[in-house]
């Protein structure tokens, strides 16, 4: 928004019966599902675990991510459903928006919470203990951690870690060193992105929307990029060379560094980046990107 516009204003009339259960599965956010996408990687960097059973376990880890996900982005709007009003995208959330009330969104929230972590303990103990640690997690950083300057953009990159570690838990496959170091600074690279994206859209009103936003700047956030970017290089590199891979894995690389090379354009010239999960759709070369190194991953 532009130096004093007025915050987007929209009806809070509440929804009408029928519209209620489509309200209540917005609110879990679906397009932001594709996050969870990462517990798929114990399996396709285990080609030795690939089974029907293990199929199986790793669609029900990634359903219980979205699920739990989802509980905390209910938590997350319903504290922050006044800062997202000064939002010009936030602001059309359900509870932000007032369409859907906060006491059902939370009851809805806490059911669903219960069942996932039932479901989890259920199919692997480990991993039902680790759904409640993400789940803790982020209740830590939706109340407090996500006002804390460079702790809320690495509790952001520790979650997606743990998706990759539940994938693992789900097959019981185990990860090295290198690969969760990967997926970390993978993780805070976007994080960064998104950050910087925040800071520029709402820079006359960045401390209304999100207070952390006042103690980043532009050339702090391009510096951090700078670093992250050559550290998932790196990171990815050595996995590929040292963790007992096949040798035809580094031919990969090429593709890693594509990928993070792109996503610094669309950020720096195109200045997208707010929404990491929606650029997988909306640019071809992301998209191709991803895809080619899904493929030449199994493939290899």
């Amino acid at each position: 928004m532009e130096a004093g516009e007025e915050p987007l204003r929209l009806p809070k009339s509440p929804a009408p019966p029928g519209e209620t259960l489509r309200l209540l599965f917005l609110q879990l956010r679906p397009r932001q599902w594709t996050k969870n996408l990462l517990v798929f990687a114990a399996l396709a960097f285990s080609a030795d675990r690939m089974s029907l059973e293990s199929a199986a376990a790793i669609l029900t880890a990634f359903l219980l991510f979205c699920f739990v996900s989802g509980c905390v982005y209910i938590l997350n709007d319903y504290v922050d459903r006044e800062a997202d009003r000064q939002h010009p995208d936030k602001a059309r959330r359900p509870m932000a928006s007032g369409r859907l009330k906060p006491a059902l969104a939370l009851s809805f929230g806490g059911v669903l919470l219960a069942g996932s972590l039932l479901a989890g303990w259920y199919q692997n103990r480990l991993f039902g203990l680790l759904l409640l640690a993400y789940f803790a997690m982020n209740v830590l950083y939706s109340l407090r951690l996500k006002h804390i300057v460079i702790l809320d953009i690495m509790v952001i990159a520790a979650g997606f870690a743990m998706r990759a570690v539940g994938g693992g838990l789900a097959i019981r496959a185990g990860f090295t060193s290198w690969f969760l170091l990967c997926v970390f600074f993978l993780s805070l690279f976007l994080a960064i992105g998104k950050r910087r994206h925040e800071l520029l859209l709402l820079e006359h009103n960045k401390g209304l929307h999100r207070k952390v936003l006042m103690n980043y700047s532009e050339p702090l956030l391009n510096q951090l990029s700078s670093v992250v970017t050559a550290m998932t290089i790196v990171s990815y590199s050595l996995y590929t060379f040292r963790d007992g891979q096949s040798a035809p894995l580094m031919w990969t690389i090429p593709c890693v560094i594509y990928g993070l090379f792109r996503y610094l354009y669309l950020i720096h010239v195109l200045g997208k980046g707010g929404k990491p999960e929606s650029l997988l759709y909306e640019d071809r070369g992301i998209l191709a990107c991803v895809l080619v190194f899904g493929a030449a991953v199994v493939l290899i």
